[in-house]
């Protein structure tokens, strides 16, 4: 290949994604909006409506919901989310379905015109991705766009859309490194998704008032979760009380547990009806019964995945799993990176743990099982073994358990990915996780 060709594979452009850009996360809009324009992305929302959804945890799930509920209304989607866990395609979902390799192509293609178009702009390998799946989405102009907003919020790629309504699930400390400590700090960027005049769900009852104070300094409409909505009850049977976009009240009662934080499944209905999508019952049910997302709280038999990485995340984890005991032991394998807080998260799981198998995880950024361990022994904690990779792990795992054991695999979208691999396997060996997502993922 000429060193101007451009790749033929997406495994190819992908490669050379991540080696285009000096730094995998490169905070601000200037660039990238630069190129949308060029890319036309600014002229016109790329669907009939855009939903954008920003927090610390529970945007996946948020995203999810959205897409089957309004699926469920028999609405054409776009959903766009990050980072994945086995195939870059899981990140464009239209209709439902991943996006095929030459859907993506195509928007990288279209991408990489654009930025050469002129002045040279680089891009990171999230700007990439974000810009060529507005642009697949935007060709589709579906019905709704879903758009998860990755790091902080208002210098996000994904930020460069004017969303219809935005919705914010949590805010909590992550990725200190790029956002700081200081809550109230992390909520004005969080916020800065709002836009004058449009709709803010609210999502927590949590929210630092930052976050208010953004919505009523950019005059957005501010729509909270126990205020203008709520959920009443817990698991099967749970009630939605909401309101619509000319701020008429709605309800929808018996409602299925999805699996999935409830108060995220409040704010999904409620950013819809915001959307002006008139919500049907029975619809409604449907789509709540049949939600699924991979890496959130996902069995596969007496094993749970999640991909919760912060304690505000294993906190919910736990919760869960104390709901749902079982006769045996409680063992997690975990696997972090280094600049994650693990002893929040050891802390937060510990009370429903009977015993703990660390791995090391590959890469700049890893963690290694021995360094996890030791956090273990300071708190007591029983340590099983020590795993050179969340596949070794696992497998050592599968031949030490009893029956009526059951394991939580977390720390980690590389954990989660490793062991989801592996179970594809069927344990017979390490397939290869995420595709390429070694240098900006897990930023999200």
């Amino acid at each position: 290949m000429s060193e101007h060709a451009l790749p033929t594979t997406l495994s190819a452009w992908l490669a050379r994604l991540e080696a285009a850009h000096p730094v995998g996360i490169d905070l601000g809009l200037d660039r990238v909006a630069e190129v949308a324009r060029r890319m036309g992305l600014l002229e016109a929302p790329p669907a009939s409506r855009v939903i954008t959804v920003a927090g610390t945890n529970g945007k996946g799930s948020t995203v999810a919901m959205l897409e089957a509920l309004a699926r469920a209304h028999g609405l054409s989607t776009a959903t766009y989310t990050s980072p994945h866990l086995l195939h870059y395609n899981e990140r464009l979902r239209l209709d439902g379905r991943q996006a095929d390799d030459a859907t993506l192509i195509a928007g990288f293609e279209a991408v990489e015109a654009a930025r050469l178009a002129g002045e040279p702009i680089s891009l990171t390998y999230f700007e990439v991705g974000t810009l060529g799946a507005l642009w697949a989405i935007a060709r589709q102009r579906p019905a709704l766009a879903i758009l998860e907003v990755g790091l902080g919020g208002r210098l996000d790629a994904v930020n460069v859309i004017d969303p219809d309504v935005a919705v914010i699930t949590t805010v909590a400390q992550d990725h200190a490194a790029f956002l700081g400590t200081d809550l109230q700090g992390i909520g004005r960027e969080k916020a800065g998704i709002l836009r004058p005049g449009r709709p803010a769900v609210l999502g927590s009852t949590t929210l630092p008032a930052s976050v208010s104070d953004v919505a009523r300094e950019r005059g957005a409409r501010r729509v909270a979760l126990g205020e203008a909505f709520r959920r009443e009850g817990e698991g099967a049977g749970w009630r939605w009380l909401g309101q619509d976009a000319e701020g008429h009240p709605l309800g929808v009662a018996e409602l299925p547990d999805p699996g999935l934080p409830l108060d995220n499944a409040a704010s999904a209905l409620q950013a819809l009806a915001l959307a002006g999508v008139s919500l049907e019952d029975a619809a409604c049910r449907q789509a709540l019964a049949s939600v699924r997302l991979p890496g959130r709280m996902q069995w596969l038999g007496s094993w749970c995945l999640d991909v919760g990485h912060n304690p505000h995340a294993a906190d919910y984890v736990a919760r869960r799993l104390a709901a749902r005991p079982c006769q045996g032991r409680t063992v997690v394998l975990i696997g972090m990176l280094a600049d994650k807080d693990a002893d929040g998260v050891i802390a937060a799981l510990a009370p429903v743990v009977d015993a703990w198998v660390p791995a090391s995880l590959d890469g700049e950024r890893a963690r290694t099982a021995d360094d996890l361990a030791e956090r273990l022994a300071r708190r007591g904690a029983t340590v099983w073994h020590r795993g050179a990779s969340p596949a070794e792990a696992a497998d050592w795992l599968s031949t030490h358990l009893a029956p009526e054991d059951r394991v939580l695999v977390c720390g980690s979208f590389f954990t989660v990915a490793a062991v989801l691999a592996w179970h594809h396997a069927d344990g017979s060996g390490v397939a290869t996780t995420a595709e390429h997502a070694t240098r900006s993922e897990e930023a999200r």
